[in-house]
């Protein structure tokens, strides 16, 4: 079973910067859809960006486009989430996501989904201040 967990949440000001790491533990595959989602409290669960992990091809929400930098380490072991010009709106609980195993135009149609992802982390929390 894939296990999921991210790091670097942390409460920063507006217009301030964060990464978010997420480190893959047990994955045998490298054609997964590698999701990056957040949920503020009363809202439901977006997806702001995903990565395919096998090629490094990246999506992302408009909300954070220009703003966000999904990325991999080369050994496929670690996930990064590059947060740029943060604003209030921003704040979430982050979670990092392992889809299954599904080709990279799967991906790019349906990463928004969150019921297409079998794995998820226990989150880190993003606090952004006015």
């Amino acid at each position: 079973q894939v296990q999921l967990v991210e790091s670097g949440g942390d409460s920063v000001p507006a217009g301030g910067s964060l990464r978010l790491s997420c480190t893959i533990r047990r994955n045998n595959y490298e054609n997964r859809c590698m999701g990056w989602f957040r949920q503020a409290p009363g809202k439901e669960r977006e997806g702001v960006a995903a990565i395919y992990l096998s090629t490094g091809s990246t999506y992302y929400a408009d909300s954070v486009k220009g703003r966000f930098t999904a990325s991999r380490d080369s050994t496929l072991t670690t996930l990064y989430l590059q947060m740029e010009h943060l604003e209030p709106e921003d704040a979430a609980m982050y979670y990092c996501a392992a889809g299954y195993v599904l080709s990279e135009n799967t991906c790019a149609g349906d990463w928004r989904r969150a019921s297409g992802y079998a794995y998820w982390g226990p989150g880190t929390q993003v606090t952004v201040s006015s």
